[in-house]
């Protein structure tokens, strides 16, 4: 994983939390640092601040960013709802210089970490069975009420941005009349997220008394209807109702077989108290409908910091979706679909390039920035802010979809193709893997997941099914360069196996989809034991959000239940990249069929 990524969370009190995806853990969780932000013009410093701080001193500079925040994205402006600042996506991407800045919702990036968590992080509030593939609601309340959802759609999932909390309240029995008619008096539209969220759990309370008393902060009235307290038991009972009504609602209107969630700031507080207080039963009181709701289950968020276990997600896909496009020979066309991105100097770039792009392959970067009426840097920075290294990188890859030298593509193997059209179609689509791969690998990666191995007291390798293949190749290599490795494919062993393992150790964990509970149970047992774990993975996976280093293949295969074919090439050659990284360090490391110490490079065909 690219070392250089931030994700941050702009909260609706104006506190930033942040965190490095390949950052450190602490019992299995992601240490997020927490800053205060004064308004959006410090906004830049104080994520710069946190860089350094997550990152340290001597860490290159920030490049990709994904934020989320509690209010509306809109093109280039951002507006906090309740605080109401204005961000601008664009100035912010210049002041800091970056080559990636995703904004999003804060509820969006809640949605994209739903498939990503583990049974352990959520709890089931009744309902029957998820479907498989069904579309996904959520809801939860904070400062305001967040509705969003996950839509099925090929090989992932879509986020849907809403703005499901202002939908109009309805109240189902008199005493949730009552609360409608005392907001009434005081709102001229009374929607769902007044009542439903923490400033509606504060209204509810004051309600049900005397209106004159001044009532608690939402976290205060919980505590006290944990401890008994009745006025405040009643008024959390009447909010878990309330959320029942609203979350069947969203259920409805998207159809949400896949189960509903329900997150925000308030209900992992609540916690039994949404069973107690009737959310469930109000949940499946819709009349003709009930029966269909019963069997949708409910499943309530506890899991630590999960906005930005989907900010991870979603800056994953969107890069993986940027290198994509430039590999499927669209350079001109992604250049087209990220102009808005872009600072107004590198647009400038941009519209040069679109107009002139042979003239661009052929001038050299002091002519561009002429034409372009732009400084050099400025020439540099929209190369990389596309994903390339610099301008020679850029021309290169410029070329080949210009030219078409180098075809990435997939083509589809057919009942009725011959055998030569067969094997061409095979062997092109592991050729244009390949060079997708290559093109996409982050070299410091690479460099650290050496460094670990080249240091290894020992190196155990990882993989189930197909992946065990290519674990038992690289066990063989490693052992050729007198590295002591073994090759586990039951998943008993590998635990067993892990619990043997030390600082100095290394478990290199190969696996296709990353989301194994097996492995990853294994994996933990290694990173807790001291070990340093190495991934083979997809980039977005569980296990890359555990892994030391995680080195990126993301490669789509098709559906989980296919055979591996391409990704298993892939991995094979991953395993060789590192093979040929660490031989080329051990001097007289392997002993040869005569008794003689050679190089380990001796034994590289790629040495020669």
């Amino acid at each position: 994983m690219d070392g250089s990524r931030l994700l941050a969370l702009l909260d609706p009190h104006g506190r930033l939390s942040l965190c490095r995806p390949d950052g450190p853990l602490l019992q299995g969780v992601p240490v997020v640092e927490q800053r205060a932000c004064t308004g959006p013009a410090q906004l830049a410093s104080a994520l710069k601040a946190g860089w350094v701080a997550q990152a340290g001193r001597q860490a290159g500079p920030l490049r990709h960013l994904a934020l989320a925040v509690a209010g509306t994205v809109h093109d280039d402006e951002v507006v906090l709802t309740h605080k109401g600042w204005r961000l601008s996506v664009s100035a912010l991407r210049e002041a800091l210089g970056l080559e990636t800045l995703l904004v999003v919702n804060d509820f969006t990036a809640l949605a994209m970490a739903l498939p990503a968590l583990p049974p352990e992080a959520c709890v089931a509030l009744g309902g029957g069975q998820a479907q498989a593939g069904g579309v996904i609601g959520l809801i939860g309340p904070g400062e305001g009420l967040g509705v969003s959802g996950l839509i099925p759609a090929e090989d992932r999932r879509i986020t849907l941005g809403s703005e499901g909390g202002h939908i109009s309240f309805a109240p189902a029995d008199d005493t949730e009349l009552a609360i409608l008619q005392a907001a009434w008096r005081q709102w001229p539209h009374v929607s769902a997220e007044r009542l439903v969220s923490a400033q509606g759990l504060r209204f509810i309370w004051q309600t049900l008394g005397t209106r004159t008393d001044t009532p608690p902060d939402a976290f205060t009235v919980i505590d006290q209807a944990h401890a008994g307290e009745p006025r405040s038991a009643a008024a959390v009972g009447v909010f878990a109702r309330m959320l029942g009504t609203v979350a069947a609602d969203v259920a409805l209107m998207l159809g949400a077989v896949g189960g509903v969630y329900l997150g925000g700031e308030l209900l992992p507080r609540m916690g039994p108290l949404l069973a107690a207080g009737g959310f469930r039963e109000r949940f499946e009181s819709k009349g003709r409908f009930s029966g269909w709701l019963a069997a949708v289950p409910t499943v309530l968020i506890t899991a630590p910091w999960p906005v930005l276990t989907g900010l991870e997600a979603l800056l994953a896909h969107h890069l993986r979706d940027r290198g994509a496009a430039l590999h499927d020979g669209g350079v001109m066309a992604r250049i087209k679909s990220l102009r808005n991105e872009l600072s107004r100097a590198e647009q400038r770039v941009a519209d040069h390039l679109l107009a002139h792009p042979r003239a661009f392959m052929n001038e050299p970067v002091a002519e561009i920035a002429r034409q372009a009426e732009v400084s050099q840097p400025t020439v540099i920075r929209f190369c990389r802010s596309l994903g390339f290294e610099g301008l020679s990188d850029f021309k290169l890859k410029l070329a080949s979809g210009l030219t078409g030298t180098i075809p990435l593509r997939h083509s589809q193997v057919r009942v009725d193709d011959a055998a030569p059209d067969l094997s061409a179609k095979v062997l092109d689509n592991t050729v244009s893997a390949i060079v997708s791969l290559r093109d996409g690998l982050n070299g410091q990666a690479i460099g650290r997941a050496i460094a670990l191995l080249q240091q290894a007291r020992r190196v155990e390798f990882h993989g189930v099914g197909n992946s065990h293949v290519v674990a038992v190749d690289g066990q063989y290599k490693f052992l050729r360069f007198g590295i002591p490795a073994t090759a586990h494919a039951d998943s008993a062993l590998q635990a067993m196996a892990a619990d043997l393992l030390g600082p100095g150790d290394v478990v290199v964990a190969v696996s296709r989809s990353g989301a194994m509970p097996d492995l990853i149970h294994a994996v933990d047992k290694a990173l807790n034991a001291g070990a340093a774990v190495v991934a083979i993975t997809a980039s977005d996976s569980p296990l890359a959000r555990r892994a030391t280093v995680t080195l990126a293949v993301d490669h789509v295969e098709g559906r989980t239940e296919q055979l591996s074919m391409v990704s298993r090439i892939l991995h094979l050659l991953m395993i060789d990249v590192l093979a040929v990284g660490v031989a080329m360090q051990r001097p007289g490391s392997v002993k040869s069929p005569f008794g003689l110490r050679e190089d380990a490079a001796a034994w590289i065909s790629h040495a020669r």
